[in-house]
């Protein structure tokens, strides 16, 4: 035998019967043929089997097919977390198409150049957002896309802007129609926009493979199981839903959906529909955890929830576990399909007293499972920093759960790649143990007199103070230090607080030079996924004009 032939190549080809492309397509098929009958979604009052809707998205595939829409085509969407939205991320796809989730917060010329930068051939509105959506198209440079309505007999107002509604789209399509697999696990299945907050946000492209690993990383991560019942608090524009549209088809769980977060609207469906997990930021179960409903006593009923962003404040993971949601942290970015990392649990950590539970638990943590690696680099030398939870690099990424890059972006994708890694900006340290820990973001790191002052580490001395509701914390300049930190605070409802009480209470429990020069109070301006933005509070107290000594 040639010795540069390897014999386990020899008449072992990839074929029809030994190889599929992967696609998180296959997820739903396979639960519509083994549970047909078996809840997929419930909403107002209305509830689908898997078969319906499998058999609902093959016809709005088919509609697609039959426009035309097919390989390397952008169907956007306009719409809340209701069934048709969990329906678009199997439909879109079964035409060959890529999904384009818009962001429900966005303005009219954000969205404008989203749809002329991802060239829209369709896009579904939902009548909350036809206002929006109507100015959008107006100030579109290039081919507008067409409308189709997609009405909710739960929202009361907007109007119809389309020229066809989404249930007649659907009764034009063949519920028959073969899905049209990719024939590159690499293609295209989605184009998300990062919330960038200064110039165009840039697109991230992932592909078929990225979406069914990272949707089996999640049941894993989450420990999910078959059937969870799963409540849509996060919203399914977001990296899509954090790629769970696919992760509950391939478990054969329920998609309890909801148009927006209304802690009494929670605290409602989840008795009612036995509720198991959910997902969401800080700032979600945060607003769970001080609503008058939140359970007590009895009434507590055990959920599984995934929390995402910074190290979430300790007040948050011990609050959530009072009202008997168990929080697993996950980190990651639009950029690696959602989260990419877990703080994964280890033996004894349960038997622990809550704030050292609450204190292990809020770490970014390790790769997710089907994600190759994660850790904190010296972006100077590429050499992964010591463990010792002290010296600083940037967090990275590397594996199957990364995007295929920018669209339409060639240079801000290699720059995102340099040195076989992807950039995530954020700052942070390994421990002992790897598990990496978030100290900031790049920007949000206040320099004050030459030290290094973390954002999050001051937040989460803020968020201990029992009237401080949400807590932020920016630089604002200083004649002597260079910058200060400068705190962003929203009390809880009745509770009251003074700037010197505050500055008290932080300063017994953190060094001089962290403990803020100023507090602010009102409310804190947020994303619709939760994140607090701190732009809009560094633009306020004119951090730019700081010089850091």
């Amino acid at each position: 035998m040639n010795g540069t032939q390897n014999q386990y190549n020899v008449g072992l080809d990839k074929t029809a019967a030994n190889f599929v492309a992967l696609t998180p397509l296959s997820f739903l098929a396979r639960t519509a043929a083994v549970y047909p009958d078996h809840i997929s979604a419930v909403y107002e009052g209305r509830a689908f089997t898997w078969a319906e809707t499998y058999a609902r998205c093959r016809r709005f595939a088919s509609y697609l097919a039959g426009r035309d829409i097919g390989c390397g085509d952008t169907v956007a969407a306009m719409l809340p977390n209701i069934p048709a939205m969990n329906e678009l991320h199997f439909a879109v796809p079964m035409a060959g198409a890529v999904l384009n989730a818009l962001n429900i917060r966005l303005d009219a010329a954000s969205i404008a150049f989203q749809l002329d930068h991802g060239g829209a051939k369709i896009i579904l509105v939902d009548p909350e957002f036809s206002g929006v959506i109507e100015e959008a198209l107006t100030l579109m440079k290039g081919e507008r896309p067409f409308v189709i309505d997609v009405d909710d007999q739960a929202y009361a107002g907007g109007k119809r802007i389309g020229e066809l509604e989404y249930e007649a789209a659907l009764a034009q399509g063949d519920p028959g129609f073969a899905a049209r697999f990719p024939e590159n696990e690499w293609d295209a299945i989605a184009l998300s926009y990062t919330s960038g907050t200064t110039g165009n946000p840039k697109g991230v492209v992932t592909h078929h493979r990225g979406a069914y690993l990272n949707a089996v990383s999640n049941i894993l991560a989450a420990d999910l199981g078959q059937h969870p019942v799963y409540l849509w608090t996060l919203p399914m524009y977001h990296c899509n839903g954090w790629c769970f549209p696919w992760t509950i088809a391939a478990t054969a769980g329920v998609n309890v959906c909801l148009r927006k977060v209304d802690p009494a609207k929670i605290f409602e469906l989840i008795p009612k529909h036995g509720v198991t997990h959910m997902c969401g930021a800080p700032i979600v179960y945060n607003m769970l955890i001080n609503a008058p409903e939140a359970p007590k006593g009895a009434a507590v009923r055990p959920i599984a929830g995934l929390i995402a962003g910074a190290a979430p404040p300790v007040a948050v993971l011990e609050g959530a576990e009072r009202i008997g949601i168990t929080l697993t942290h996950v980190y990651g970015l639009t950029e690696v399909y959602g989260p990419a990392s877990v703080c994964a649990e280890q033996p004894g950590w349960d038997e622990l007293p809550a704030d050292q539970r609450a204190h292990l638990k809020r770490r970014q943590g390790v790769p997710y499972p089907l994600q190759e690696a994660v850790t904190v680099i010296d972006p100077e030398t590429m050499h992964e920093v010591p463990r010792d939870g002290e010296t600083i690099g940037e967090v990275m990424f590397r594996g199957n759960i990364v995007m295929k890059g920018y669209f339409k972006n060639e240079k801000a994708t290699r720059e995102a790649f340099a040195g076989g890694w992807f950039h995530t900006g954020d700052l942070g340290v390994l421990d002992e143990h790897g598990y990496v820990i978030i100290k900031d973001r790049s920007k949000d790191i206040i320099i004050s007199g030459g030290e290094n002052i973390s954002s999050v580490e001051v937040e989460d001395v803020l968020y201990k103070h029992p009237a401080i509701l949400f807590a932020a914390v920016v630089a604002k300049p200083d004649s002597k230090w260079g910058e200060v930190p400068c705190a962003f605070v929203e009390l809880k409802d009745n509770a009251r607080a003074t700037e010197a009480e505050i500055i008290a209470f932080c300063r017994d429990q953190m060094p001089g030079f962290k403990t803020p020069k100023a507090v602010v109070f009102g409310i804190i301006p947020k994303t619709s996924t939760g994140k607090i933005q701190k732009f809009l509070l560094r633009d306020q107290v004119h951090s730019a004009k700081a010089i850091s000594v």
